[in-house]
């Protein structure tokens, strides 16, 4: 993984480890990579690592069994998906309809656009 400039490191961590969960590579009940073996997999210091699952274990995504390691909450995807859409709605959504605006693009033109995506691609009616 190539880490940008633009956030910091333990955040595209815990980016990284929502998207294991996510992707279900990483399923609920089952232990995750150790902090070491995370920090070496990444090339990281061991305490970015350590940031990162903190952050993840106060959001309640993974939790810590003393001696034993870090495992995947049994509702961890559906907070993701909350945080994920929590963040989307604030971040993105209003630059995207800040853009339509601007554009003169009409939200019926976007619809269609979806629509026919849709018929093309049916994994989007999978998320």
């Amino acid at each position: 993984m190539e880490f940008s400039s633009t956030q910091p490191i333990y955040l595209q961590i815990v980016n990284w480890v929502l998207e294991q969960i996510l992707s279900e590579n990483w399923k609920a009940g089952e232990k995750v990579m150790s902090v070491r073996e995370l920090a070496v997999h990444f090339e990281v210091n061991a305490n970015t690592v350590m940031r990162s699952y903190d952050y993840l274990q106060n959001n309640q995504i993974l939790m810590n069994k003393r001696g034993i390691g870090f495992f995947v909450a049994e509702n961890a995807v559906e907070i993701i998906k909350t945080l994920r859409k929590k963040q989307f709605m604030e971040e993105e959504v209003p630059v995207f309809l800040k853009h339509l605006r601007l554009l003169d693009i009409d939200i019926q033109e976007i619809i269609n656009l979806y629509n026919v995506n849709s018929v093309k691609t049916p994994e989007i009616n999978e998320q």
